[in-house]
């Protein structure tokens, strides 16, 4: 009976079988549910990489608009696949380190002016192109004009000129920055056949699986690339498989019942819950991501900054936090920024809730009437519970707020950036640097706010020149006053990245640059046997 239900177990762990299906199987055979959940643990702890199976992955963040394009990744299922089959130069450890991916080496000239990397051979496209210097430089190109969309175009913008020399790739900047390392490790500057410009749609990257399925919205299928030179650290299971499950709900029962090995998102409401499924294992990172309410700063009502700071003394952060985080994580003081950035200045005083100072700043606007605040469950978890304690904190101001819930298909299309305010999320970026540059510059494609300040951008600006740490500092403390109090980013709180597993997925590590291992958790993990 057991040598069968071990049998049935490998089958559990590879998918091919659902856990309630085994369950099911165990009790007709006469074993209780206790044993069966415990020959299936057993059976998941297997040391080392294990080779074979299908992974699958239950996500929220994915809807019918996503493309294959890197340039324009704005949400979870895109970025994760994303990951699946394409590789930047340089990537971000969960230490935050510098690791080698298609450049195995780099160095910089002494003012960080001049940055040389060397490209590594033997790498092979999905197409069974060889990898060259040359699609490189063609990546950065397209993402580096001027009419690009892309999202990391405020990074790259700086770039005076990029050159193939030999086996390396050449970067002069206009301007020094010694971030560069962490700029070219941006996700959005996946390396594509003469960088995309052909066609950034197609989804040939040099990653460990080849695009075998993309439909966005529904699913999405990666087959392993038998080419792939890292196979020794990535690339485990022979397919991966990502289902977009928008709901809740939903994406925790397909992790209960088998039908997906892992899901991002999980609700701190329901974490204890969760914590008492068997064969379940919650993953709960702490990082640098944050909730976030944003208007637009250069359209009426809200570019009145007496209205923009009414708004944020009306935001009562600590219930945000102990009723949505469920304490999975700290307050926010509407900047992007905590102290888990380098150079952070602690000495900034905590914005608190204030009904009387929100009150005060709502009169002096001369806004008369309600707000309307969109919001959507893909937003972030919690969302629409959010919007509402926002609604009750600011009715104590005398501010009404009307509370739109959009549908989660398309929100990211038709609401966010576009919608004057609205609900979002951001996974935070290694540095200050990125973190300002892509979404407060004036150029930045993803400036939701609309925040166009020159004495800011010179500020961001002058910080990535400048090689002294002192002044370097105190400038971005100086950009982040600007935004606290003059922006149009309402930053309420800093969330864990709380994500779940099956206890039959090896390879987990902890990683504070992103959901699911910084989006690495379909590549880097594998199914025990």
């Amino acid at each position: 009976m057991s040598d069968e239900l071990k049998f049935l177990s490998r089958h559990v762990i590879f998918g091919r079988l659902s856990r309630r299906d085994f369950l099911g199987r165990a009790a007709a055979l006469g074993v209780t549910a206790t044993f069966a959940n415990s020959l299936l643990a057993g059976a998941a702890r297997a040391e080392g990489p294990v080779k074979g199976g299908q992974l699958k992955g239950g996500l929220v963040g994915g809807a019918a608009t996503d493309s294959l394009d890197p340039a324009t990744w704005a949400s979870q299922v895109p970025y994760t696949f994303g990951r699946c089959w394409g590789e930047q130069m340089l990537e971000v450890s969960p230490t935050g380190e510098i690791e080698p991916r298609l450049a195995e080496e780099y160095h910089a000239s002494d003012d960080a002016k001049t940055w040389t990397f060397k490209i590594r051979k033997g790498v092979t496209f999905h197409n069974g192109k060889d990898l060259t210097p040359a699609d490189i430089v063609a990546t950065l190109e397209r993402h580096a004009d001027a009419n690009s969309k892309s999202a990391a175009l405020a990074f790259v913008s700086s770039f005076e000129s990029i050159k193939a020399d030999g086996d390396n790739v050449v970067i002069t900047l206009k301007d020094p920055n010694a971030d560069l390392p962490y700029v070219v490790g941006d996700y959005h500057l996946m390396i594509q056949p003469n960088g995309g410009k052909d066609n950034p749609t197609e989804g040939i990257g040099t990653g460990p699986y080849k695009v075998a399925v993309n439909e966005p919205g529904v699913r999405h299928v990666g087959e392993l690339h038998k080419g792939y030179w890292g196979s020794d650290k990535r690339g485990h299971a022979d397919q991966i498989e990502i289902i977009v499950i928008n709901d809740a709900t939903a994406r925790t029962s397909a992790l209960q019942g088998g039908q997906v090995h892992m899901i991002n998102r999980v609700e701190p409401k329901i974490v204890e819950l969760v914590k008492r499924v068997p064969g379940v294992e919650i993953r709960n990172v702490p990082g640098k991501g944050h909730y976030v309410f944003i208007a637009h700063c250069n359209t009426a009502p809200f570019d009145n900054n007496d209205l923009r700071l009414a708004l944020k003394y009306a935001v009562d952060r600590e219930e945000m936090v102990q009723k949505i985080l469920g304490g999975y994580g700290s307050v926010g003081n509407d900047m992007p920024v905590t102290a888990a950035y380098a150079l952070f200045s602690d000495d900034i005083e905590q914005r608190k809730y204030d009904p009387d100072k929100a009150a005060f700043h709502f009169k002096k606007s001369g806004h008369d009437g309600p707000v309307l605040l969109r919001t959507s469950d893909v937003a972030f978890p919690g969302a629409v519970d959010a919007a509402q304690l926002y609604q009750q904190s600011a009715a104590k101001a005398g501010i009404t707020l009307e509370v739109k819930r959009e549908p989660g298909d398309g929100y990211w299309s038709e609401t966010w950036n576009k919608q004057p305010f609205s609900m979002s999320y951001w996974t935070g970026r290694p540095t200050q640097d990125q973190v300002y540059s892509i979404a407060y510059l004036k150029n930045a494609e993803w400036n939701d706010t609309r925040f166009f300040r020159d004495d800011f951008d010179k500020l961001i600006l002058g910080a990535r020149a400048e090689l002294d740490q002192a002044k370097r500092k105190q400038m971005y403390r100086d950009a982040g006053m600007i935004l606290r109090d003059e922006g149009g980013v309402i930053v309420p709180m800093f969330n864990n990245y709380i994500d779940a597993t099956s206890q039959s997925v090896g390879g987990w590590v902890d990683d504070p640059n992103g959901e699911l291992m910084g989006g690495h958790a379909l590549t880097k993990c594998w199914l025990n046997a």
